[in-house]
Order: structure tokens, then C-alpha cells, then sequence
């Protein structure tokens, strides 16, 4: 079962630049930086309310943000469910025959354990499924 949007995450060329944008929009900087090295990816969170907006920049070129960029501009890449148990909410999906990402899961922001779901499962979009850490 999904718990609530956790977060939406938005594919940025330059953190530094759109978290001062974000940082207008919201009237204050964000809650929390990181570099996800397995993602290779740099965050900025913007805590909203109990959701968050998550942007990231590719720390590569082959990184997955840096070839949706390439692609789509930057943009919404996906939006982000919490889950309770990250295996649980795959087997349930995987029996409704959604597309998971392969590889493109693991360990994210704040060491959460995140997965993809293919956007060609979900009417377009990019899901993302993630399973906090206890102290979260």
C-alpha cells in the first residue's frame, strides 16, 4: 500500500542555480543536501508540507538524470511513494505486471532503498517506490 507522495523529483542541469529558485519559491533554502554516489546523482530536498520536492543533478554523464536532460530538458523525472515494505509493494506490482526498472534501484537520498517503475506502466510517468530507514 502506498502511505503518501513523498516526494516529486525534478531533473535540474544546475543544483546550485535551481535551489536558488527554489529557494524564492519556498522562502527558505532546502532542508537537506546530498551526494548519492549508486544514484550519481547530487540532491537538494525542499521539505513542502509532509511531502518534499527532491532536484537532481547528474554527477555523470551516463547518469540516468544526466540522459533524461539530454533527451527531455530539464523537468519532472518522477514522483515518489512511500512505501512500508519496499519488497512487499514490488511483489504486489510485479503480479499486476508493471515494468520495474532493473538497476535502477538501491540505495538513495538519506539511505532510503528505492525502485523505479517504467513509465510505459503508469500512463507516462516515472514512479518511484521508496522504503524509509527506521529513523526517518
Amino acid at each position: 500500500m502506498l502511505e503518501k507522495i513523498d516526494h516529486i523529483g525534478i531533473a535540474v542541469r544546475d543544483l546550485d542555480e535551481a535551489s536558488a529558485r527554489y529557494t524564492a519559491l519556498c522562502g527558505r533554502g532546502p532542508d537537506h543536501r546530498e551526494e548519492v554516489a549508486a544514484q550519481k546523482v547530487r540532491v537538494a530536498m525542499f521539505n513542502v508540507g509532509e511531502s518534499r520536492v527532491e532536484l537532481l543533478m547528474a554527477t555523470a554523464p551516463d547518469s540516468p538524470i544526466a540522459k533524461f536532460i539530454d533527451k527531455r530538458g530539464e523537468g519532472m523525472h518522477h514522483i515518489c511513494f512511500k512505501v512500508a515494505n519496499l519488497e512487499a509493494a514490488l511483489a504486489r506490482l510485479q503480479t499486476a505486471e508493471m515494468e520495474i526498472v532493473a538497476g535502477a534501484g538501491g540505495v538513495g537520498a538519506g539511505g532510503s532503498r528505492v525502485a523505479f517503475l517504467h513509465p510505459k506502466s503508469l500512463m507516462g510517468v516515472m514512479v518511484e517506490l521508496v522504503e524509509q530507514p527506521d529513523n526517518v
